[in-house]
């Protein structure tokens, strides 16, 4: 009986990369394969992007994993095409077709005016094929079985919404949005309000918090060259450092005995500081990022996500 073979040695890597997800992977799955190009010990990622979905999504490693939380609560900004006439099942091209609706140019000739009805807060129904849980179940989980549950709709923000192109029944939106927001959703509703049915043709994420797609963003194909030349050391170069995440936070220097009380999980009193309830950026000697802390109501920073110790 041959004995197994030997599990591939993982490696310490930290900071934060710009992938531009292909179409058809899902986010776990782009995030897997590009951890294992790396031979990353610990992976994850920001931001969920729909296997349909494509662009822009950060892939964080290490002790970056430690900020991924600040970047889920980031805004977003996607292009999405829209096709009127049709409603799907799942509310984008891979659904069935449930629904037909005029789509004639005089009707759609009011989707510009229509798209700053939708600028503000507004309320959202989650889509059943959404990764929201319903008494500890996946909706999309209960939509495959052709169960449909009440969702209680969520308040979201809309900043933006900007008509980029229009020719007979598709039309391109440029949407400026807040976390949870669902652009399938807003696409339907949008549909609604010009008297017809519609859904996300395609989708397309171009920023998210500070980052954009047209920073450093690379392609599976991009990495994989890169790796095959160079091994997967090679690929560290194209690594954000672990702070490039958190640049709209106020930052806050402290000397090396300060440095080694927050290490120890205890607040410090540092000049200068931001008021109580603050979340700011802590760096030490040599500008090293020491991680996030919080601002106490007694002046005092306390750590709360440290990268080190």
């Amino acid at each position: 009986m041959s004995s197994p073979s030997p599990r591939r040695m993982r490696r310490a890597v930290d900071g934060i990369l710009l992938l531009d997800k292909p179409l058809g992977l899902s986010s776990n799955k782009a995030l897997q394969q590009v951890r294992q190009l790396f031979g990353a010990a610990k992976g994850g990622h920001t931001g969920n992007l729909d296997p349909l979905a494509t662009g822009l999504l950060p892939l964080c490693f290490g002790h970056a994993t430690k900020v991924c939380g600040y970047l889920l609560d980031a805004d977003k900004c996607y292009e999405v095409v829209c096709r009127f006439g049709e409603r799907t099942s799942t509310g984008d091209r891979e659904g069935e077709v449930v629904e037909t609706g005029p789509a004639d140019a005089p009707r759609l000739a009011g989707l510009s005016d229509t798209l700053s009805r939708f600028v503000g807060d507004i309320d959202q129904i989650p889509p059943m094929y959404s990764a929201l849980k319903h008494q500890g179940e996946r909706l999309y989980r209960l939509a495959r079985k052709g169960l449909e549950v009440e969702r209680p709709a969520r308040r979201v923000r809309i900043h933006s919404l900007h008509l980029l192109s229009q020719h007979e029944e598709e039309a391109t939106v440029r949407v400026h949005c807040s976390k949870g927001t669902y652009v399938r959703t807003l696409v339907e509703d949008l549909a609604v309000a010009l008297g017809t049915v519609a859904h996300v043709h395609s989708l397309r994420r171009l920023e998210l918090g500070p980052f954009t797609l047209s920073q450093d963003c690379y392609g599976m194909d991009a990495l994989q060259a890169v790796a095959d030349q160079g091994g997967a050391t090679a690929l560290d170069p194209l690594l954000l450092p672990l702070d490039a995440a958190l640049q709209h936070y106020p930052a806050l220097a402290v000397n090396e005995g300060l440095a080694y009380y927050l290490r120890q999980g205890n607040p410090v009193f540092i000049p200068s500081s931001p008021d109580a309830g603050a979340t700011v950026r802590l760096y030490g000697p040599a500008d090293q990022f020491l991680g996030m802390g919080e601002m106490l109501d007694d002046g005092r920073c306390a750590p709360r996500r440290l990268m080190q110790g």
